[in-house]
């Protein structure tokens, strides 16, 4: 019959609603307006869209939310569904502070947080993850994706955007570290992506990127994954 094409990759992104000093995170209307902008732009043929969350901007508050729908991923597998191939989830998070866009290698087991959550946790050089170590050794978790590669290829198309090895000890590294360690137990690969506010780079450019994010993972060569 010839060849079927790559694998297909099933894509699930999570964003976050609002935290200090940001009353409107541009993640919650990236993630929210995902799905449409996607299917009017045109999906690629291997390109599976999956879940959309917004998650609270809490560390323990979004955890509950995080691994039901981490789970539901694996669920998905072990059932034998339609879904087939790579799975990948891309986690998004603003930082008021960034003018360009930003792929994070790597999560650390400590969460020292300059402010409280929207949960009024703040917590003080602890581990995220006790039984992984005490802060004194963090314990560095890193992407299995080609970080770097992305980096090249996106800028190709026209964004400003770099590859980041600190995604900070505040929520989004929290959120990271739990995911990355899930991926690793499971065979699955994490992303976390770092983003401007809509003041700093407007909404629908933000929109691209994102798009063309997913397209480029999309992209890849996942068969020696499943051998």
């Amino acid at each position: 019959m010839g060849s079927e094409g790559p694998p297909a990759v099933t894509i699930h992104v999570t964003g976050f609603k609002k935290f200090h000093g940001v009353a409107e995170n541009p993640t919650e209307k990236i993630v929210s307006n995902l799905k449409s902008f996607m299917e009017k732009r045109g999906l690629p043929k291997n390109l599976i869209l999956g879940s959309c969350t917004v998650l609270e901007a809490a560390g323990e508050g979004a955890l509950g939310t995080l691994y039901e729908v981490l789970e539901s991923t694996i669920g998905d597998r072990a059932n034998g569904s339609s879904v087939q191939g790579q799975v990948i989830w891309i986690h998004f998070g603003a930082s008021s502070g960034l003018t360009r866009f930003a792929l994070e290698n790597q999560a650390v087991n400590e969460a020292t947080f300059a402010c409280p959550d929207e949960l009024g946790w703040k917590p003080q050089r602890v581990p995220i993850v006790p039984s992984d170590g005490s802060i004194s050794r963090t314990r560095e978790v890193k992407t299995t994706l080609p970080v770097n590669e992305f980096t090249k290829t996106l800028r190709k198309i026209g964004y400003d955007v770099m590859p980041s090895d600190d995604a900070g000890r505040f929520i989004c590294n929290y959120v990271y570290y739990h995911s990355l360690r899930f991926a690793e137990q499971h065979g699955i690969k994490s992303l976390f992506v770092h983003v401007p506010l809509f003041l700093t780079i407007d909404e629908e450019v933000q929109m691209h990127f994102v798009a063309s994010l997913l397209e480029v993972l999309a992209s890849l060569n996942y068969e020696q994954q499943f051998i």
